[in-house]
């Protein structure tokens, strides 16, 4: 009826709907149910789930997606326990992102006066609980922090660090080291983030070489 791919409203109780996010629950629970050693039957069931998942991508579990079909994870990239996607818009994560324990995606949005969340006039003329949604979008090589909550219509940029415990509710530029409710840019990463500066916790190891250079 509406195209929630536009930001307009839509009814989340439409048939097609219901029925995509009814499969999808039921697969985030067959996901769940399985151990870690069963790596092919939990790739089959992501692949059931997401709109596109490539090489390498490893989620801990539990994980729970709303529609998943609407959610495209980038190769490399590692998704800790208890992860949460309500993806009614387009969730894109990039390539090599590391994600900690209990991050929530959500792209929906709902009325702000009560009696709109309750009910809106259709084209049909008939009134309904309506919502819309807007897409959330990670670049690659993001670090996001345990307990982060990226809100709908958020944008992180490539190589961006975001601290355990932010609410990201706006674009964070490429690069950045950002933190806090709401989520702000503290600083933008430099090599004097470069762990060849803190030979306390090298030890023994050392950066790489092609690692320096990109410092």
């Amino acid at each position: 009826m509406l195209d929630n791919g536009k930001g307009l409203l839509f009814s989340p109780a439409e048939p097609w709907r219901r029925e995509r996010k009814r499969k999808t629950h039921n697969l985030n629970l067959d996901y769940n149910r399985l151990y870690e050693d069963q790596a092919e039957e939990r790739t089959a069931i992501l692949r059931e789930i997401l709109g596109e998942l490539n090489e390498g991508v490893f989620l801990q579990g539990p994980i729970t997606f709303h529609y998943g079909v609407h959610t495209k994870i980038g190769k490399g990239t590692f998704i800790n326990f208890n992860f949460t996607c309500q993806d009614d818009a387009e969730v894109v994560i990039g390539e090599n992102c590391n994600f900690g324990p209990n991050v929530t995606i959500v792209t929906p949005v709902h009325p702000m006066l009560p009696g709109e969340r309750a009910a809106l006039l259709c084209p049909d003329g008939q009134p309904r609980r309506l919502c819309y949604a807007r897409p959330v979008r990670i670049g690659r090589d993001c670090w996001i922090g345990a307990n982060v909550t990226v809100c709908p219509g958020a944008e992180i940029g490539d190589g961006c660090v975001i601290g355990a415990g932010s609410v990201v509710t706006r674009s964070i530029p490429a690069n950045s080291f950002a933190a806090g409710n709401p989520c702000r840019v503290i600083r933008t990463l430099s090599k004097a983030d470069s762990l060849a500066c803190r030979p306390d916790i090298l030890g023994d190891c050392a950066v790489l070489p092609e690692q320096e250079k990109q410092a």
